[in-house]
């Protein structure tokens, strides 16, 4: 059941003669993202570096604490890190340098006092935030409307792929632009989500942080409604997250950007896509047209231009929609390409004003949730807590009968908690009779039964330990460097290079400096509070050595076993994640950074994760743009974190 606000449609252009282009689709000529920089002129850099070491200086000596040195440093760092890293990209960005490093030794003297007005402007504000993942400072900005920042409600606007999109760019546009959009009845949240990732993996986790964080200076207001909205890679970053969390919005209100992998790949980059059978799966993670049932919990207000070639990213999710019974407004711009058609920009503008100020009502008719992995296991008063199989549609639906009861079906589940105290005349679950409206309930032969310790079982995919490998680097991690002399020349090689690159990527991908200890220097606490990634083989990293008891392989200075897996382990090494011994709620992750390439940075549509939860790599091939090396066999553990007899057929 379709709702669609359609302007005149006239014209559809063909899409492959406008692709990128064919040199982005040649994995073996990558260029670099973000590119090389422009030259800065020696008296210019002396002077920026001067200003740059004093100001960080400065903020040593004042010892800052928490959100305020957040604030003050991230104007450090936008500057220090483009003079480090090569990172001006036109030579207007010297004056912006200028203009950031006294914003910050003017925010320092007002922190050094114990005061933050920036935080009670109105207008453009920028802040920042230390994050968990990394202990790096992540800036975002706001537009905080006259009424001040309490008032009306909170939209998060996610930005467009941007290659240039460095903290000092970023810091820029943040000071003196708007946006887009910027409602009088609304505070806006405009997230570097670090850098151009379309808010996925650790850009995932930025956006809740920056949210939450922006959110401590707003008050207490428990009916604000919240509103996602983006327009390219944000439309693409909007529809990902709209559709994954979706009752948490009042409304989703993606323009433009990209939906799922395939189709778009195909159709926008005329890539001929040959995945290997596990990222096809894992393309449920992030495909939003998978989880389109659950904007069943919400509005969705969608946009394109009539000739913009990512007009397709609406297309497949309004067919996605049709088939799943949920409405959608869509307004299309006539005679317009990738921007926002006056008339449609004012629709779209007065729609959002209205439709935010009616209230969620509190006993839903119904609720629709599908998922594919316990990363995203809830919505509303369901949360999902054990599935038959990971990567395969998991399905809750939720029904209000005449008399006030709900009827409730599952697929692909195997764990439940409902929280429906509002269901006073009773649940029937999967045709069985319920006895608590507010219970957790596990699946027994068949059979729904009560179930008070769900999360006391020990290696048990849940919600954060769940995999695949990029899971990891979306919590605190610490790179473990080996310390030790390796059993083959040829791992110690192949280790020493793809830690450096995972390394160098981390830094200008997720903008953040990778957290590295040498393996005889981690902590029990390091174990308990982080994620583990372990570099090397058993003779080279204790910590390898040590769990290698507990974990689901075979590894000595001649063989290297997994499953039904042998092969010598002079050329061979395993890739893998792990429950962390006797630390259950982490991870030990074995000889990987985050697993998508350099070739998959020329198209946000290509991130997604390239490896599943192990995977055994032969070094007689070189790594490229694309895999570490050769992948000999590759698969997932099953839902007890266990070696599957047969590896999961194509």
């Amino acid at each position: 059941m379709m709702t669609q606000r359609l302007l005149p449609v006239l014209l559809i252009l063909p899409i492959l003669a406008f692709a990128d282009g064919a040199a982005d689709n040649k994995p073996e000529s990558v260029r670099r993202i973000p590119p090389a920089g422009v030259p800065v002129p020696d008296d210019i850099r002396a002077a920026l570096t001067k200003e740059t070491q004093r100001l960080g200086e400065a903020i040593g000596q004042a010892n800052l604490q928490g959100s305020l040195k957040a604030d003050v440093i991230i104007f450090h760092k936008a500057v220090d890190w483009a003079l480090r890293f090569d990172e001006f990209f036109n030579a207007s960005q010297f004056a912006v340098a200028d203009e950031l490093l006294k914003e910050g030794f003017a925010r320092l003297e007002s922190a050094k006092a114990g005061k933050s007005p920036w935080r009670e402007a109105r207008g453009l504000v920028v802040q920042g935030y230390w994050s968990k993942i990394d202990g790096s400072v992540q800036p975002y900005g706001l537009v905080i409307p006259e009424a001040g920042r309490s008032a009306g409600a909170l939209h998060v606007w996610f930005h467009g792929r941007g290659e240039v999109l460095s903290e000092l760019d970023f810091l820029a546009q943040r000071l003196h632009s708007k946006g887009e959009f910027a409602p009088d009845d609304a505070t806006v949240l405009h997230t570097y989500g670090r850098y151009c990732n379309g808010q996925r993996f650790a850009g995932e986790t930025d956006f809740w942080e920056a949210l939450a964080d922006c959110q401590k200076e707003m008050g207490s207001t428990p009916n604000r409604a919240l509103v996602v909205r983006g327009f390219s890679l944000g439309g693409a970053a909007c529809w990902h997250i709209g559709t994954h969390h979706a009752s948490k919005w009042a409304i989703v209100n993606p323009g433009a950007g990209f939906s799922e992998t395939e189709q778009f790949l195909n159709f926008f980059q005329g890539e001929t896509l040959q995945p290997h059978w596990f990222e096809r799966k894992l393309w449920n993670l992030y495909d939003s047209t998978t989880y389109a049932a659950n904007l069943s919990n919400t509005r969705t207000l969608a946009y394109s231009g009539e000739t913009d070639r990512q007009k397709q990213a609406a297309d497949v999710m309004q067919a996605a929609m049709q088939k799943e019974q949920v409405p959608l407004t869509y307004l299309i711009g006539p005679k317009t390409a990738h921007s926002y058609e006056p008339a449609a920009k004012a629709e779209i503008g007065r729609l959002i004003s209205e439709w935010q100020k009616q209230p969620k009502p509190a006993e839903p008719e119904s609720l629709k949730f599908v998922t594919y992995t316990l990363k995203y296991d809830s919505a509303d008063w369901v949360r999902v807590l054990g599935l038959e199989q990971h990567w395969e549609e998991a399905r809750v639906e939720t029904t209000r009968q005449a008399d006030g009861s709900y009827v409730v079906t599952t697929k692909n589940i195997t764990e439940l908690q409902l929280t429906m105290p509002f269901a006073k005349n009773g649940i029937t679950l999967d045709g069985q009779k319920l006895p608590d409206a507010t219970t957790a309930v596990i699946k027994k032969n068949g059979q729904w039964a009560p179930s008070s310790n769900l999360q006391q079982i020990l290696r048990k995919k849940k919600h954060d330990l769940q995999g695949p490998i990029d899971d990891a680097f979306m919590e605190a991690f610490l790179f473990v460097r080996p310390t030790g002399k390796f059993a083959s020349d040829k791992v110690a090689a192949w280790t020493k290079s793809e830690m450096e690159r995972a390394e160098s990527q981390w830094r200008r991908q997720f903008r953040g400096v990778a957290p590295i200890k040498d393996d005889s220097a981690v902590t029990e606490d390091d174990m308990k509070s982080k994620n583990l990634i372990l570099w090397g083989d058993p003779s080279s990293n204790s910590l390898i050595a040590r769990f290698l008891p507990d974990l689901p392989l075979q590894w000595t200075a001649q063989d290297l076993k997994l499953g039904a897996t042998n092969v010598s382990s002079s050329n061979h090494v395993p890739i893998l994640i792990y429950p962390t011994p006797n630390h259950e709620n982490k991870y030990v992750v074995l000889n990987s950074g985050f697993t998508f390439r350099e070739y998959d940075q020329l198209n946000n549509a290509r991130q997604t994760p390239k490896l599943p939860d192990w995977a055994i790599i032969d070094l007689d091939t070189p790594p490229t743009t694309r895999e570490p090396g050769k992948i000999v066999v590759a698969d997932f553990f099953d839902e007890f974190w266990k070696v599957k007899p047969v590896v999961t057929p194509p």
